[in-house]
């Protein structure tokens, strides 16, 4: 079911989502938590897409703010999706001129109440999250940084203004290979002299994974580049040979260790409702980004080699 509201107000949302729970059937007592989506109209339709998916995992409610034309007069258009076709609930805020600068004061009435709320931004993440007006309604805000013109200057950003709670898809599409290199350092292995991490040139999951390594593992990382996709690999020199996991295809690594045969490992790239979904399972902070985030630009990732040609 789809409702279209034109020049409303959160009341007569609400009094809509109200009357189309009943006629459906349904409540909001299966909500697990509120999302927020900050979004513009040229994205929106794959970042509503995007958390619908992750909703099937996780039943919440939508709030997807869209600003337009901030020289209008104020004005709140809405759409709201029930039903089949939207698990949960989906919200649509279209908010034009000034509204558009005290959107927090539109979303907080329709909150899921005494349940968690998340703000996300697919695209232009805002300099302090934990500062920016929906950032606040917020226990968990999350931002991707890979979707940036700067995504290096953009993660540097966002460790500097790091608060608990803060997260980023550049970190989230770490953990595949997190694991895999976790499970693979579990085993009884040489001494690691260094390592490096290649991948394509301003990859936030790279610069992420190698201050990880470094600060993990305590020594040295180098960051190079490469042709890609995203992180094409990472190896560790032993005084026996380079233990290395190669991945230049986006879907299957390949693991080497020298003296054994090589072996393949699915390692694929995942798409954004894989990620998002993956976000929405913890809500507590997370200890570990933050102290990867630390530990960029303390010169234990040599970056001098992101200057080097692709490999």
């Amino acid at each position: 079911m789809t409702i279209d509201l034109t020049d409303t107000t959160t009341g007569s949302i609400d009094r809509a989502l109200t009357e189309a729970r009943r006629r459906l059937g349904g409540m909001t007592v299966g909500m697990v938590l509120t999302l927020i989506l900050v979004t513009d109209e040229e994205g929106q339709y794959d970042a509503i897409r995007a958390a619908n998916q992750a909703a099937r995992e996780h039943p919440c409610r939508i709030l997807a703010v869209i600003t337009r034309r901030p020289k209008a007069d104020s004005r709140l258009d809405a759409e709201i999706r029930v039903g089949e076709s939207a698990p949960g609930e989906t919200l649509v805020l279209r908010m034009y001129g000034p509204l558009g600068q005290h959107a927090d004061s539109v979303v907080a009435p329709l909150l899921v109440p005494d349940v968690p709320v998340v703000t996300w931004w697919p695209e232009n993440a805002p300099e302090v999250p934990s500062k920016h007006p929906l950032g606040q309604l917020a226990q968990r805000r999350v931002t991707d940084s890979a979707a940036a013109e700067a995504p290096q200057q953009v993660l540097a950003g966002l460790a500097r203004a790091y608060q608990p709670g803060d997260t980023d898809f550049g970190w989230t599409r770490a953990t595949p290979w997190r694991s895999l290199l976790a499970a693979t350092l579990d085993q009884q292995h040489p001494r690691l002299d260094a390592g490096e991490v290649q991948a394509e040139r301003d990859n936030p999951t790279a610069e992420l994974i190698t201050a990880w390594l470094g600060l993990r593992l305590g020594i040295p990382m180098r960051r190079t580049v490469s042709a890609g996709p995203g992180i094409t690999s990472v190896a560790f020199a032993t005084s026996d040979g380079d233990i290395a996991i190669s991945r230049t295809d986006g879907r299957t690594a390949t693991l080497s260790w020298p003296g054994r045969p090589d072996r393949m490992v699915a390692l694929h790239r995942r798409e954004t409702a894989e990620l998002l979904a993956e976000e929405l399972r913890r809500l507590d902070p997370d200890d570990v980004y933050a102290e990867t985030l630390s530990q960029l630009g303390t010169g234990n990732a040599e970056g001098d080699d992101l200057d080097r040609a692709d490999q």
